[in-house]
């Protein structure tokens, strides 16, 4: 008697609790975040190719950088705009399209120098406070009168372009 309601009390349970189940498609949070992610990445090609930019091929670079250290996602490509005409005029091979030390400083390629001022710009700027673009000329380019007006322009471009692009 004890094995047989052992027996139909294991059967109970086994019939009772569900198996462990496994979406079989990647979550809605997941398939979202790419689409935003998607549209981002097409506007700003859409964006450098408008100006033919050497740029445009690294969009999602940028946009991966920018995710990564949490900064606005249309800051660096702005700045290039305003400091090489969207890294179409830099010292030979620098890849330096920031303007940095006056344009005397060189990245190994376009990755890398997209990886690297994003870094600077989180830690020496976000961090300690300058997370707007006025706060940010005056470290950035604190002689530039015009520095603010142009990033913010490019900015506001850029965020234009995403609003043109079609969603699913």
């Amino acid at each position: 008697m004890r094995i047989l309601i052992i027996a139909l009390l294991a059967v109970f349970l086994i019939v009772i609790i569900p198996k462990t189940a496994f979406a079989q498609v990647e979550s809605a949070m997941f398939i979202n975040q790419s689409l935003i992610t998607d549209q981002r990445v097409v506007a700003l090609e859409n964006f450098l190719n408008k100006y033919n930019s050497p740029l445009e091929p690294y969009a999602k670079e940028f946009i991966k950088a920018a995710d990564y250290y949490e900064i606005d996602w249309r800051l660096i490509p702005s700045i290039t705009g305003i400091e090489s005409t969207f890294g179409k005029y830099i010292p030979y091979n620098s890849y330096n399209a920031y303007g940095w030390n006056g344009g005397d400083y060189q990245f190994k390629s376009w990755p890398d120098s997209i990886w690297h001022v994003a870094e600077v710009l989180k830690t020496k700027y976000y961090d300690r406070g300058a997370k707007k673009i006025p706060q940010i000329a005056r470290i950035y380019a604190p002689p530039s009168v015009i520095w603010v007006g142009a990033v913010t322009h490019f900015t506001t471009e850029i965020e234009q372009a995403s609003n043109l692009v079609p969603t699913l």
